[in-house]
């Protein structure tokens, strides 16, 4: 009996020693300021956020479905594509500079390029009002020409917000920026939520989308720690935003052509109705390329920035290991969302956004080959020379474009959906010569993710083919 009892005691004190050098270990890793440490707790934060973020907004759609009509959503998607094209169409890359600059902390520097957001800001507002009435008449929706002044004041809002955003970006410093979006994005919820109620139209979408975006603007300047901002112009600040922003103006249209085309495209061949069922499933497949976008921007450009894989192999290392988690969560998430889409929709929406499901499985696949690749882009812009950047934006841009008018003059929704997975494949050796004269071109890591994701459209095709069939019986096929 004792001899069992000293046995007892002494694996309870093993595990116990056990479990103290496990927790010693991820204090080590975790709490230090090295950069191994901030881009894990970035990755923390960044996950944590987007996904507290997309829950609060899958809730939104939820309950904003049961108060509006799916043309409201068409609408507000029309809205969002002008907003959206005009923002990227003038993206002359401040945030993205003071992030890879050396002088990313000087007071001059972030004053010239607060000036320039505000700036910015103002000159994106006039061209909304001046835009209105032309986009109205082209989509044939003449609430366009009411809805578009309004929703387009938003610029000159984001405009006044904190350079200490991007301060936060560039030292990875993600846990107090994450609790401020998240406090801001449910004021805004609340208050569209009741807008909604009492006033059962469009216009919800867009006070609403105001006040949440003054709500954020505000934070910027009450919660975040750092230079404190004021109106001012540094020259050779200017001219280094000048000389890396030209290359990003022009990827940011192309960019908008990516990320926004298939609206814009559709809301020209379908009614305005299906282009808000289009909207939904969007929105639930997007879900991992957001995140991607934001992991990419928060997390693995400081990391290339800060450990460039041109410079050895000890650095091309540490931006493998980081891609390798990143991309192959990022991929499960895909596959599983594609997996349970068409089920999803059903449960969560009502019977009137069905064809929201399979629309969210053909779209969540086609995003996995973009998933695997968007790593590279980082690359690129971190590095600094934002040509090369340019040069693979606008390539794919065009070529996703010409993709979306050819396929979906034929099928329809479905020509929406294959196009961006099918642009990111063709674009491929463009995407890989450019890594490789960064020394970062990974192609035994990009061949197994290529055949996971071929693995996983296969097995997620065979179980929705009757749903992918409802795509094109039922909306523009």
């Amino acid at each position: 009996m004792q001899d069992g009892s000293n046995r007892a005691m002494g694996q309870g004190r093993a595990n116990s020693e056990r479990q103290g050098r496990i927790s010693a270990s991820l204090r080590r890793l975790l709490g230090g300021d090295g950069l191994r440490a901030r881009a894990l707790r970035g990755t923390a934060f960044t996950f944590f956020g987007f996904g507290a973020q997309q829950f609060l907004r899958l809730l939104l759609n939820l309950v904003l479905t049961r108060l509006l009509f799916p043309e409201a959503f068409g609408l507000m998607a029309l809205v969002m594509v002008v907003l959206t094209g005009l923002q990227m169409l003038s993206d002359t890359g401040i945030n993205p500079s003071i992030v890879q600059s050396k002088r990313g902390d000087d007071p001059g520097f972030l004053k010239t390029a607060w000036s320039l957001q505000i700036g910015r800001g103002f000159l994106l507002w006039l061209l909304t009002l001046a835009l209105a009435v032309p986009m109205a008449r082209f989509y044939d929706q003449p609430q366009l020409a009411a809805l578009l002044p309004v929703a387009g004041f938003a610029t000159v809002i984001q405009g006044l917000q904190s350079m200490r955003l991007a301060t936060a970006n560039r030292h990875i410093a993600l846990g107090r920026l994450t609790m401020m979006e998240l406090g801001s994005q449910t004021l805004g919820i609340l208050v569209t939520i009741l807008l909604a109620w009492w006033l059962q139209s469009v216009w919800a979408l867009v006070i609403g989308t105001l006040i949440g975006i003054t709500i954020k603007t505000m934070m910027s300047h009450l919660m975040l720690s750092g230079h404190q901002d004021r109106l001012g112009w540094d020259r050779a600040a200017f001219w280094e935003i000048f000389h890396f922003g030209k290359y990003i103006f022009i990827g940011s249209m192309a960019g908008f052509l990516i990320n926004n085309a298939d609206r814009a495209v559709l809301g020209k061949f379908i009614s305005i109705g299906e282009l808000g069922i289009y909207n939904i499933g969007f929105f639930m497949a997007s879900i991992p390329f957001i995140v991607s976008n934001q992991l990419g921007a928060r997390v693995l450009m400081p990391i290339y920035a800060k450990t460039p894989p041109r410079e050895g192999p000890a650095n091309r290392h540490k931006v493998r290991l980081a891609r390798v988690m990143l991309t192959t969560a990022l991929i499960g998430l895909g596959l599983v969302l594609a997996s349970i889409g068409d089920w999803l929709i059903k449960l969560l929406y009502e019977p009137e956004y069905a064809l929201a499901g399979p629309i969210m499985v053909l779209l969540s696949l086609t995003y996995l080959p973009t998933l695997a690749f968007n790593a590279y882009a980082n690359l690129l812009l971190a590095s600094g020379k934002s040509r090369n950047f340019t040069i693979y934006l606008v390539v794919l841009g065009a070529l996703q474009l010409t993709l979306l008018i050819l396929l979906v003059r034929e099928y329809g929704i479905l020509g929406a959906a294959i196009a961006p997975g099918l642009a990111a494949l063709l674009v491929y050796p463009l995407t890989a010569w450019l890594a490789h004269r960064e020394r970062g071109w990974d192609p035994l890591l990009d061949l197994g993710f290529m055949i996971v994701i071929a693995l996983g459209v296969a097995g997620v095709l065979s179980l929705h083919d009757t749903a992918i069939s409802e795509v094109l019986n039922g909306l523009g096929g």
